[in-house]
């Protein structure tokens, strides 16, 4: 029985000032089940190892040879002791053995399915990283989490202001929003989605041949989007010294949060 699912969908985003641009792309990533995958290998999955699509735990975390532990001393260090259930993983696979992952996501549930956290793990093109533990009683899909913003990610962006997330899941279909507000108000709508099946070598195929130059895409549409945003005269930001922690915690969820379905 397959246990990873693969998703396929868009990822948009829109940059509201100081002027208006944005796109969309189609694209697919996976989502897997990592305590179910430690007990029983998924077959169909090229797991640390070559594969048209595969997945490689030390492109995550610390880049240690099994991507969970990590996580779970995370979650240990921060105080999370009860996300001892099922942790999804949303993150793009390698794609004939290369990725760029802008950001994953970890749902980390409670044995009795509730969540306990979701960590953004956010990578930027300069070769950093940054955790945001989204975690506290408040969690939950459909509900907005917030972040203070860390981790410099776009030339065209000041780290300031915060994120404003919010995820929804179905039996079929998976959505992560992410809002970035700066000092002046809504700066940057972006989404990933995608509708799930089980990640079968036969789906991993025709995705792969549907696109067969994914991840290469990922980097080469940032690159683009960014000579885009220089013809429009968008002010380029200095890149500042990353955090000297790796990992921040959230700010909780807003007061005015209200579910939302994985449309």
């Amino acid at each position: 029985m397959t246990s990873a699912l693969l998703a396929t969908g868009t990822v948009r985003h829109l940059r509201l000032r100081p002027t208006s641009h944005g796109f969309d792309y189609r694209t697919y990533f996976l989502l897997l089940p990592l305590r179910r995958l430690r007990e029983q290998p998924d077959a169909a999955l090229a797991r640390n190892r070559f594969g048209l699509i595969a997945f490689h735990d030390r492109d995550h975390g610390d880049g240690r040879a099994d991507c969970l532990a990590w996580l779970d001393a995370q979650l240990a260090a921060a105080g999370v002791g009860d996300a001892d259930g099922e942790v999804w993983l949303q993150t793009y696979p390698r794609v004939l053995g290369y990725v760029f992952k802008p950001v994953s996501f970890w749902y980390c549930h409670r044995r009795d399915g509730s969540l306990a956290a979701i960590v953004a793990e956010v990578n930027n093109t300069f070769g950093e990283r940054h955790c945001y533990l989204l975690g506290g009683d408040d969690v939950g899909y459909g509900r907005e989490l917030r972040a203070k913003k860390m981790l410099h990610v776009s030339p065209f962006c000041q780290v300031e202001g915060l994120y404003r997330f919010r995820f929804a899941r179905s039996d079929d279909r998976i959505v992560a929003r992410v809002e970035h507000d700066d000092a002046h108000g809504p700066l940057l709508i972006t989404s990933v989605s995608g509708d799930l099946a089980p990640a079968t070598a036969a789906r991993q195929r025709r995705a792969f041949f549907g696109q067969p130059l994914m991840t290469v895409f990922v980097i080469a549409r940032i690159h683009w989007q960014a000579l885009r945003l220089i013809a429009k005269r968008v002010p380029f930001v200095n890149k500042p010294q990353p955090p000297s922690q790796a990992l921040t915690r959230g700010l909780g969820a807003a007061a005015s949060s209200n579910p939302t379905t994985a449309r």
